[in-house]
């Protein structure tokens, strides 16, 4: 489906009208021109990049706990107390830093990890899918009817 024929379907839905759907074709080598393509291998390529992205981040963006001692202190936090017990307001606004950046750091970390997931259940789900749909088309003689295409958009 071209944006074209997505805004007029959408606009047709609003003004209460069925909207219909065109599948562009079925069947091996697909349609030319189609505007969303996605390979299963895309897929899982980005889901292990996010991944990897994860692994090193979480290894070197710790600055919190770099250097640190038997007391699980970090160097950066271990300046930043010393630079305060001697009264100055760089060791708060150090620490502070700190804190900021460690939780900006999780907040990646934890979107690499969904990103990373999501894609390696979405590129399993997809080929599930395809296989399922590909296996209806295939048992049909003549057209698909839109009410079975409707099922597998529930």
């Amino acid at each position: 489906m071209v944006w074209e024929e997505w805004e007029r379907a959408k606009v047709a839905a609003s003004e209460g009208q069925a909207a219909r759907m065109q599948l562009n074709q079925a069947g091996p080598g697909g349609a030319g021109g189609l505007d969303l393509v996605v390979y299963q291998d895309d897929l899982g390529a980005v889901g292990h990049e996010a991944f990897v992205l994860h692994g090193e981040l979480k290894k070197r963006a710790d600055i919190a706990g770099v250097g640190a001692d038997r007391n699980g202190s970090g160097s950066t936090m271990r300046a930043a107390a010393e630079l305060k017990d001697h009264h100055l307001g760089l060791g708060s606004e150090l620490e502070s830093t700190v804190e900021v950046w460690t939780s900006q750091v999780k907040h990646v970390l934890q979107a690499c990890a969904h990103i990373s997931n999501h894609l390696d259940y979405s590129k399993k789900l997809y080929a599930r899918e395809d296989a399922k749909i590909a296996a209806e088309v295939r048992s049909r003689t003549g057209t698909l009817p839109v009410s079975v295409l409707n099922d597998y958009f529930k």
